[in-house]
């Protein structure tokens, strides 16, 4: 069923502007919307801001970064979800189905086991993420079947398996003290710890893998179609599915290795946005986006508010991903088709 683009890409654009507004103001500093207005102007233009001091430092350096990372996580992890559904013509697949989510989380506990400062960190649970997609790729072309697509995902399923095995045995082995904890909070998702320089090098994979999906909307089009339809329409199959994996999984690699697991995102909010503008992806592509982010935005501005102890976002997108998707079950078949 075809559904209005501009009405439902409203919404999606409410929820974000919802998403900011609530995001910059609540908190246990609040800062009212003359402030934020007063210290967001006086930024864009220059001017000194009449804000108090503590007001600009809320606004510009403790929340700026996090609403920006927030937004930006959201947005790729909604994209990626977007385009494996669509791939693997499944609406029941996530973006940590070829084992990116579980490679990230191991690359992430040896940093933190061998001791490496933040940047260390991510840099090992973004390369964890795209070597574990990558092995999956190889093992999976290895394997001669007739149905290539259901060979990768239940190669994905083992091989995550296998490393979730191995964050098991980091963590058995890691000192309980410190490494530990330290390890079940990143585990857990945050982004708590956001800064201005944790920015750059979760922008660069973001906008790049987001951009080639981006360019490939058409032809995730034909890629939802059966492999043998697809070819039939002169479809270099292979290659297509190689760049699209790719693209998707650098989004995924740089959203885990900056806020940790966040489950639910990719596969929840793909089959909101599909259900305001309907399974072309020339129109759901740019919608997941932006609901995406608000959706996450809303969702870290509850973890931080809501209780006198933050919150970790994997423990809150669960709650509230595993009543709404049994939900949203009971009208997929209107949704996906």
């Amino acid at each position: 069923m075809t559904r209005a683009f501009l009405p439902g890409l409203t919404v999606a654009l409410g929820v974000l502007a919802l998403g900011l507004l609530v995001a910059f103001t609540v908190g246990r500093y609040p800062v009212s919307l003359t402030e934020l207005v007063d210290v967001l102007l006086a930024r864009l233009t220059g001017r000194p801001s009449g804000a108090p001091a503590a007001v600009e430092n809320v606004v510009l350096l403790v929340r700026g970064p996090r609403v920006i990372a927030a937004v930006m996580v959201g947005a790729a992890l909604a994209v990626a979800g977007t385009a494996f559904q669509g791939l693997f013509r499944n609406p029941l697949v996530s973006p940590d189905i070829l084992g990116a989510s579980s490679g990230a989380a191991l690359g992430a506990v040896l940093g933190i086991y061998f001791t490496l400062g933040v940047i260390g960190i991510e840099v090992l649970a973004f390369a964890g993420g795209l070597i574990a997609v990558a092995a999956v790729y190889v093992i999976g072309s290895l394997l001669q079947s007739r149905d290539p697509i259901l060979v990768l995902v239940l190669t994905g399923v083992v091989v995550g398996a296998l490393l979730g095995a191995g964050v098991g045995l980091v963590k058995y082995l890691a000192d309980p003290y410190n490494q530990l904890p330290a390890m079940t909070f990143w585990l857990l998702g945050s982004l708590a710890a956001t800064t201005v320089s944790d920015l750059v090098p979760l922008t660069v994979p973001i906008v790049l893998g987001t951009a080639v999906l981006v360019a490939l909307r058409w032809r995730l089009n034909v890629m939802s179609l059966p492999e043998d339809e697809a070819r039939a329409l002169g479809v270099a199959t292979g290659p297509l599915r190689i760049a699209i994996v790719t693209a998707a999984t650098l989004v995924t690699s740089a959203s885990v290795a900056t806020s940790g697991i966040i489950g639910w995102v990719g596969l929840v909010v793909p089959h909101l946005a599909r259900a305001l503008v309907g399974p072309d992806f020339p129109r759901l592509i740019p919608t997941a986006a932006v609901l995406g982010g608000g959706y996450l935005l809303l969702i870290d501005t509850l973890a931080r508010t809501a209780a006198p102890v933050e919150i970790p976002l994997g423990i809150l997108t669960a709650v509230i991903g595993t009543p709404f998707f049994i939900w949203l079950l009971a009208g997929m078949q209107r949704t996906w088709s």
